[in-house]
């Protein structure tokens, strides 16, 4: 790993502590979909007009054009200083849009990215279908070139942010004879086409940001696909490396803030005195250093190359294991508080149920498990 931070890193460092200090909402995001993409889209357009908006991105797209580095430093003080989920703008600026800029067009990357950057875009993801979730190379849907479209039919499930998204990046089979992770397209899907039914599925955290989508000849022009017919794969494994990878940063460097407040809760509880809590936080603390540790790690590795590799995969399962760990043992210290929803403690309670998505989302586990097996390990391929 090669990691350091320079003096100009630590001034754009008091830079960003400064600007977020000043800028973060005070204003609560609603859970009404409508109000609640306005709310995302407002604070996103904020970050892009002071400076911070894409501060990996290219210039030419509206991007700050600096290093992974920053982007980690601005993620660091984000989470120190309490910063705001990203809501509804995720999937386009985590991984929508970084697949543009790895593999899109040049008309494609025009088009999309620095609206995706100024607030005026929202994307969501379909990749996920009911019969091939974490096996991504068994989805059905099916895209039918018809002239200078594709004509798709099929459903896709799980997906975040579809009532509030003006773009999907979809995953069709336009090859019917094809198998497994052949003769698939990625295909950018206006969201807004006629023939597309969102419904959202409520989880049990009591919110509906999860959607099922339904094509019924929805046709896409062949401009809109990233890559080349057939050669969707390729670009969807560009896009997971983001999910999983550099998209993940924001949601690693949170967890310590989380870690930390914790501890200072149980500290005020009296939970200390019980050692077998002391151990069990500290324990965590350290889970919570090492995936510091791999953090950097992977901004160096992925400041050498286009799309994070398979390291993304260990810091994903890593992740989302500590994740649930930190928010149960949050509720063991709330303890029976912990069954108010309403109570004082309502966002932990909220916390912790969302954190059991959080070894399916992206590909769960298991999956992740194979993918360091087979290409960081080098073993034999799990059939």
């Amino acid at each position: 790993m090669d990691l350091s931070f320079t003096d100009e890193d630590h001034a754009f460092r008091r830079e960003v502590r400064e600007w977020l200090c000043a800028n973060i909402p005070t204003t609560e995001r609603s859970t009404d979909p409508a109000d609640a993409r306005r709310w995302d889209m407002a604070w996103q357009r904020k970050q892009f007009e002071g400076g911070f908006g894409g501060i990996a991105w290219p210039t030419e797209y509206g991007g700050q054009g600096l290093t992974l580095v920053r982007q980690l430093i601005w993620f660091e003080e984000y989470a120190k200083a309490g910063g705001p989920d990203i809501g509804c703008a995720f999937v386009g600026i985590n991984h929508g849009g970084p697949t543009l800029i790895a593999r899109g067009s040049q008309e494609q990357k025009r088009r999309h990215l620095p609206q995706i950057l100024a607030g005026e875009e929202v994307w969501c993801q379909g990749f996920s279908e009911p019969g091939a979730g974490s096996d991504l190379a068994g989805i059905a849907t099916k895209g039918r070139v018809v002239g200078d479209e594709l004509v798709v039919n099929g459903q896709k499930i799980w997906t975040s942010f579809a009532h509030m998204a003006d773009f999907q990046e979809l995953l069709v089979r336009t090859d019917p004879d094809s198998r497994r992770h052949h003769g698939l397209t990625w295909t950018i899907c206006d969201m807004h086409s006629p023939g597309i039914t969102v419904r959202p599925i409520a989880s049990m955290d009591g919110l509906e940001e999860f959607c099922g989508v339904f094509y019924d000849d929805v046709r896409i022009p062949l401009d809109n696909v990233v890559g080349t017919i057939g050669g969707g794969w390729s670009v969807a494994m560009s896009t997971l490396g983001f999910e999983r990878g550099t998209g993940f940063m924001k949601l690693q460097t949170e967890l310590s803030v989380v870690l930390e407040e914790l501890i200072a809760r149980a500290t005020d509880l009296g939970g200390l005195a019980d050692p077998s809590v002391a151990v069990q936080l500290g324990d965590l603390r350290a889970d919570v250093l090492a995936l510091r540790a791999m953090t950097y790690a992977m901004v160096s590795s992925a400041a050498r190359a286009d799309v994070p590799g398979p390291l993304g995969s260990m810091i994903k399962v890593f992740y989302a294991d500590l994740a649930q760990r930190i928010h149960r043992a949050q509720m063991d210290i709330v303890d029976v508080q912990g069954l108010d929803r309403g109570g004082p403690f309502a966002a932990e309670i909220r916390h912790y149920l969302y954190s059991y998505a959080s070894t399916i989302g992206g590909g769960t586990s298991e999956v992740q498990r194979d993918i360091i097996g087979e290409r960081v390990l080098g073993l034999p391929r799990n059939r």
